[in-house]
């Protein structure tokens, strides 16, 4: 079997690493479950690749997360569900459909920008998929029957957090602005040390969370995504940190022998190089 650009190799690649005779033995014995992660994992990694501005790097990991979709689709074409096809027609019909302005008739064009167009679209498909899920004899509801039950669980938590107060925000629960938001962060705080006077490690766990919502609260009427932010923060964590490491191997000292002293005054230093 030779490489192609055409994605119908990719799916027979997949369909022949799941051949329950001549395939993969690892491959054969996945499912969507424990699939899930890496596939999670691949989008984090085509994110790094962006964040990085590495192309080369990009083309490879959108490959690697290709094949992701492949692999659940062809897991789900064995059970009879539906096929790689089907992935297809779906998200080009809700492409098209969420785009009226775009590929429906003159009058839809015209309607360019008509508010609220996407969230009625957006409603429509939900109340079709409910209708759907009700006549195979599913529960009508997709993911729960909660307002914010839509919101994937397994979203990061921070991002999750963004989702569940944007979403609690849309029918008026949400602070009028941001300043009052610091006085909770202040109360949070102090019922963490509360938590941690007592040596109550579940209430610890719980006020600790509470303070992370807040904060994450704060971020968004500040108009600062939580991830984003402290994804910035790592990143300068790393470089200062290298910073103390290369000077303490430039000085023929290493991590592990070096005071914490030694690593602050350094650290000091990294904060104002460039």
């Amino acid at each position: 079997m030779q490489p192609s650009k055409d994605i119908s190799r990719l799916i027979e690649i997949m369909a022949a690493l799941r051949e329950p005779e001549t395939g993969c033995p690892w491959d054969i014995e996945q499912n969507f479950a424990t699939i899930a992660p890496y596939t999670i994992e691949e989008a984090y990694e085509v994110a790094d690749a962006i964040a990085r501005n590495d192309i080369d790097h990009l083309k490879e990991e959108l490959g690697d997360l290709l094949l992701q979709v492949v692999y659940h689709a062809q897991m789900a074409e064995e059970s009879g569900e539906f096929a790689f096809g089907d992935v297809v027609q779906g998200i080009t019909t809700k492409m098209i459909r969420r785009h009226p302005h775009v590929f429906g008739d003159a009058k839809a064009r015209e309607a360019r920008s008509a508010k609220g167009m996407w969230e009625k679209i957006k409603a429509e498909e939900k109340a079709e998929k409910r209708a759907a899920r009700i006549a195979r004899g599913l529960d009508p509801e997709d993911h729960g029957k909660g307002f914010l039950d839509s919101v994937p669980v397994a979203l990061p938590a921070l991002t999750r957090a963004l989702k569940l107060q944007e979403k609690a925000a849309r029918v008026g629960f949400d602070w009028g602005e941001a300043a009052p938001i610091l006085d909770k962060i202040e109360e949070e705080i102090g019922e963490l040390r509360e938590a941690m006077a007592k040596g109550d490690k579940a209430a610890v766990k719980d006020e600790f969370g509470d303070m992370l919502f807040a904060l994450v609260n704060l971020g968004r009427h500040l108009e600062l995504d939580s991830e984003a932010a402290l994804g910035g923060t790592n990143d300068k964590f790393r470089k200062r940190f290298h910073y103390v490491e290369k000077s303490l191997d430039d000085a023929g000292h290493s991590l592990e022998a070096a005071t914490l002293d030694e690593m602050e005054a350094l650290w000091q230093q990294a904060k104002t190089a460039k």
